[in-house]
């Protein structure tokens, strides 16, 4: 058994490998990149941009610079996640207050990580 984890272990590194590979190639030659909008950009803040994610260095550099991101589980920001996260919120203020006071009227506190997050989003909710 260990011998068949070892070598099904063996296998996955370089497929993991290849697959990584084969996504940082397939980003680099699709056509267009990050900066070409509708709306000219201004030369020092597309360098700025540029520099900040690592765009300016050459093309090894950023491959190994991708490599390391991954084995340490580093995948890259995701923009999306905090606009979604704060439109939830948003949409679920009034549930969430409804739920907290229904909550303390009973007196419940079984569930006490759900009541922790349901007062401390009460708080960041707007007046």
């Amino acid at each position: 058994m260990a011998t068949f984890l070892l070598r099904r272990l063996l296998i996955a590194i370089p497929t993991l490998l290849i697959i990584a590979t084969l996504a940082f190639v397939l980003l680099r030659v699709t056509p267009g990149g990050p900066f070409d909008g509708d709306k000219p950009m201004i030369p020092e803040i597309r360098r700025s941009i540029e520099a900040r994610y690592h765009l300016d260095e050459p093309l090894w550099q950023q491959y190994l610079r991708y490599l390391g991101d991954l084995a340490r589980g580093d995948l890259g920001a995701y923009h999306l996640a905090h606009a979604a996260r704060a439109d939830l919120c948003r949409r679920l203020g009034r549930t969430a207050e409804a739920r907290a006071s229904y909550e303390r009227a009973r007196g419940l506190t079984r569930q006490e990580p759900e009541r922790r997050f349901l007062e401390r989003r009460l708080r960041e909710l707007p007046d």
